[in-house]
């Protein structure tokens, strides 16, 4: 199955790293080159024509950041969309309001052209190993047509339904739960921190207790350690927040937590910590102003 995927980043290069370790052969496309031709050693082609290896693959995953960078790369002026044959299949990864999925899948319908709207999450060493979990929304013709690709990216593959736009609406649910719950580690161990306790001692605490979450402690750990590189951007979790509270009032529903911690999302990327790996919030919370 002749497949590619574009923007290979940090979810997008994990992705096309499993394909080249179970013998697939992506073609792979960037707007940095540096990071196609990283992943030529382990299999990947990096087309010149771009346009030419779309009109002969079956599926393209598209893994940007967001709407206005998918629409881009579909229909922007050197745009794969006029060029992908009739049946073809679009897999929609970033995490993008629900109404643009739905935007996005008219306009490739036009040209019979199938969208999976189909959100991950685990981040890039789930994605290498196969897995992190896909949001998978959309006609069942067309997932059965990618059945193998959606099986060789991951081992949880949540069939939603087969209305496109709901893989984007149960992806910013769990996207929101994750935001609240980080803000909500970094919040305590920032208190932990100001009561003179040990923070790796606590968060060891933690971990077997009541207060335990995934990411609280995947991004305590690191953050604790000093390590902010960023595997997952501070920007991230601050747009996909932002998202889940403009899809929460389409919704007409108002809940007391989602809106403080997307809050607390802006105010770090503000704070200019937005290159920054979203641990990083511990340190932010950490500031005298904050705990004022």
């Amino acid at each position: 199955m002749k497949v590619g995927i574009v923007g290979v980043g940090n979810m997008g290069g994990a992705m096309a790293q499993r394909l080249c370790s179970l013998g697939w052969a992506p073609w792979v496309h960037d707007v940095d080159t540096v990071k196609v031709r990283n992943l030529v050693p382990f299999g990947a082609l990096a087309p010149v024509d771009i346009a030419q290896a779309a009109t002969e693959s079956i599926a393209i995953i598209v893994c940007v950041v967001d709407a206005a960078q998918t629409r881009d790369v579909l229909f922007g002026p050197h745009g794969l969309a006029p060029h992908l044959p009739a049946g073809h299949v679009v897999l929609l990864c970033p995490t993008i309001a629900p109404q643009d999925v739905e935007s996005i899948a008219a306009q490739l319908a036009e040209r019979g052209i199938h969208t999976i709207d189909a959100p991950m999450s685990g981040g890039p060493a789930r994605a290498r190993d196969g897995s992190m979990s896909l949001m998978v929304a959309g006609e069942d013709a067309a997932v059965a047509r990618v059945q193998p690709l959606l099986d060789a990216l991951s081992d949880k593959v949540f069939r939603i339904s087969q209305r496109v736009g709901d893989g984007a609406r149960t992806k910013l649910v769990n996207n929101l739960l994750a935001g609240i719950n980080l803000v909500g580690a970094a919040e305590v161990m920032a208190l932990d921190s100001r009561m003179g306790l040990d923070l790796n001692r606590t968060l060891d605490v933690v971990e077997q207790s009541s207060g335990q979450s995934w990411i609280g402690s995947d991004r305590m750990r690191r953050a604790i350690a000093g390590d902010l590189a960023p595997r997952a951007h501070m920007t991230l979790l601050a747009k996909d927040t932002r998202l889940a509270q403009e899809a929460a009032a389409h919704a007409g529903f108002t809940g007391p937590l989602g809106a403080p911690a997307s809050a607390v999302f802006a105010a770090a990327v503000a704070a200019g910590l937005e290159g920054l790996d979203d641990g990083a919030l511990l340190e932010f919370l950490q500031r005298p102003k904050m705990a004022e």
